[in-house]
């Protein structure tokens, strides 16, 4: 293809642990380099030794809006300090060195984390590239994901057709919510975490979790601690070895534990435990 490229200087940026954490279900990878698509561009990342290497289909005049997606200029160890001095805390840092959190588009990642529920990361990919090929405007190489105005036009059967089951109903109404402006995810930002959280939670199929991951993930609410299987089981086996917390024991401890940037602290133990430890 014909591409504009450029280095994104950033240093202790683990790319692939940051596209394959499960923040994000629209990267692939081929040998080192990652394909996927940020708004309306086609996007290749390759490490490199001093930064990533982006290529991109088409030109460019700034390239502001891929390093606030990956969140380049991130004072990763400012955050890393914040991070309570235990020891599970400080192997789930060890094992994830670099490993970053994206700021995504919002209506992307509602989308895609109403389309999570009970599926596995691979799966989730695969529901949402159905969904990109069959109602995103095409682009070169890929499709843009679907706006909330084109999927509000869609019949519930249409997006079951993507494989989506029973989250076809739940994604629909969200995108229709949005679309007649029922709910307006840029007044999320104007808001405080409790009021974000609480307005997300009104959305069908949108619960703590869910409504935590997009307040974490494209708002950039580092408070927000998400708990889906993957973080109950690290919390438990790795802080609460010898008994048995109550979900809500847990709750409270991941609110008082981990500090200002403890979204970020869920990342590591999510990844760690995922891929880390059998």
């Amino acid at each position: 293809m014909a591409v504009t490229e450029t280095l994104l200087r950033v240093r202790d940026y683990d790319l692939a642990a940051t596209l394959d954490s499960g923040q994000a279900f629209r990267w692939r990878r081929t040998d080192n380099t990652w394909q996927g698509v940020v708004g309306c561009h086609f996007v290749r990342l390759t490490p490199a030794a001093d930064g990533i290497h982006a290529a991109v289909a088409a030109p460019v005049e700034s390239w502001d809006w891929l390093r606030y997606f990956l969140q380049a200029d991130t004072d990763l160890g400012a955050i890393l300090k914040t991070f309570p001095d235990d020891a599970p805390m400080r192997a789930a840092v060890a094992a994830c060195p670099g490993l970053r959190l994206l700021r995504q588009d919002p209506w992307e990642c509602l989308a895609s984390f109403l389309l999570s529920a009970t599926k596995q990361i691979v799966q989730i990919r695969q529901i949402v590239a159905h969904l990109c090929e069959r109602f995103g405007e095409p682009m070169q190489h890929d499709f843009a994901f679907p706006t909330p105005h084109r999927l509000a036009a869609a019949s519930e059967a249409e997006l079951r057709a993507c494989k989506m089951g029973f989250r076809a109903p739940s994604l629909l109404q969200a995108a229709r919510r949005i679309s007649n402006g029922q709910l307006d995810l840029e007044r999320l930002r104007t808001l405080d975490y409790a009021a974000a959280r609480a307005e997300l939670m009104t959305l069908r199929g949108v619960g703590g979790k869910i409504a935590d991951c997009v307040l974490l993930f494209a708002y950039g609410f580092d408070t927000a601690f998400p708990v889906d299987v993957w973080v109950e089981r690290a919390l438990q086996e790795l802080y609460f070895p010898h008994r048995r917390a109550s979900a809500k024991r847990l709750r409270h401890f991941a609110a008082t534990h981990f500090g200002p940037h403890a979204g970020y602290a869920q990342q590591y133990l999510f990844h760690y435990m995922r891929t880390k430890i059998k």
